[in-house]
């Protein structure tokens, strides 16, 4: 292990010479004969475990040299020994409270010079290992929660999954429709009705909590979730209670769970109630305007849009600029008007991320038998963005 370094101050040569012979056995000794050298000396690495300053100097003196070492980020932890000629309570007070961690007088009394030295460089080193360690702990602490970010990360889309691979919503819809939630929440953060409810936090829970917006579908039979031709009135009822489902299994999960999970009750809010309609016609409580929570009104125009531009078994892909003159159309109707406005002021940024995520398998679209499209629409149920 390398010798400690010290950093001996002092405008007269001969009190460096005593100092440096006193100090030499033990440590590594540099010395300055001003402030301006000091301070130079102070940055150079290693950087020195202690400074022994003398306060009286010609020009900079020692506690202008000890304000700037504690103004400056990378000298401010080097710890100081003020040394005087002068026993004055005063000036002594006035040392410590610029930040010395200790005081020596002169003439100076060599063993006590060198086991004040020793105490500073002691418990120098000490704060350094505690710091390193707290580094460590710290490191390690972002390293777990980074490993359970992603584990979680892994699981909503596991479990979103799940629902996908029984519908016929294929590829990269819950990627899409997780960036154009992201994507709407940042559009509408600083807008007067939404500021109180959208930081980046609650933006970013809003993005983990939209893939599980359709895991009800779960719960819906095959033969009405994947039925290529037209729901009757029986199966489109049936299948409305997606929502329910999907809102009632999330409460499960959060009952089960030790302690509240944020995004669990952010999905919670996006499953039951992004089929509801700004009019008040939507489904399964027929909420109306604002009563309908955000987090469903955001998810309900990035469900809208996904489903227009994407080929499903019931209906072919609309152009993108059809697709928001669509949903343009259905302001202040089906849709939260402002939310409408954000999507159509950056409608480019959403075209963008349809593209990111394309989907590539087309085959997969047509994989069920009895597909029919006729100029443009399907024979399929009441709506293009039928869940």
């Amino acid at each position: 292990m390398p010798q400690p370094t010290v950093l001996v101050v002092d405008d007269v040569p001969e009190n460096l010479t005593v100092l440096g012979e006193l100090l030499c056995d033990e440590y590594t000794v540099r010395a300055a004969t001003s402030g301006p050298a000091a301070l130079h000396l102070a940055h150079v690495n290693p950087q020195p475990d202690l400074i022994l300053l003398d306060v009286m100097m010609p020009g900079m003196d020692g506690y202008q040299v000890m304000e700037r070492l504690r103004a400056d980020p990378a000298t401010r932890h080097i710890p100081v020994i003020c040394v005087t000629a002068l026993a004055d309570s005063q000036e002594e007070e006035r040392g410590l409270l610029l930040g010395a961690a200790d005081y020596i007088t002169k003439p100076l009394k060599p063993r006590v010079v060198l086991a004040r030295v020793r105490s500073q460089i002691e418990l120098k080193h000490a704060r350094d290992r505690l710091a390193n360690q707290n580094a460590f702990l710290e490191a390690e602490v972002a390293r777990r929660m980074r490993e359970n970010q992603l584990v979680q990360d892994a699981s909503i889309h596991a479990l979103a999954r799940l629902a996908e691979t029984r519908d016929n919503e294929t590829g990269n819809h819950l990627l899409r429709t997780q960036e154009y939630v992201r994507r709407l929440g940042q559009l509408l953060r600083h807008h007067p009705r939404f500021a109180a409810e959208l930081d980046d936090h609650a933006i970013e829970l809003l993005a983990k909590s939209a893939p599980l917006h359709d895991i009800g579908k779960v719960g819906i039979p095959d033969y009405i979730l994947l039925k290529p031709g037209r729901l009757d009135s029986a199966e489109w009822e049936i299948m409305k209670t997606h929502a329910q489902i999907g809102a009632q299994s999330i409460e499960r999960a959060e009952r089960d769970a030790e302690r509240p999970i944020e995004f669990l009750a952010v999905a919670k809010l996006i499953a039951r109630y992004h089929h509801e309609r700004w009019d008040g016609l939507g489904y399964p409580e027929g909420l109306a305007r604002d009563a309908i929570p955000l987090p469903a009104r955001l998810m309900a125009l990035a469900d809208v849009f996904d489903a227009l531009i994407s080929r499903r078994v019931y209906k072919a892909a609309f152009p993108h600029a059809q697709a928001r003159d669509m949903i343009a159309a259905s302001r202040g109707k089906h849709l939260d008007p402002v939310v409408v406005d954000a999507f159509v002021s950056d409608f480019a940024a959403f075209c963008d991320i349809a593209q990111r995520h394309a989907d590539r398998d087309e085959a997969a679209y047509s994989r069920h038998a009895g597909l029919r499209i006729v100029g443009g629409t399907s024979t399929r149920g009441p709506s293009p963005s039928r869940p």
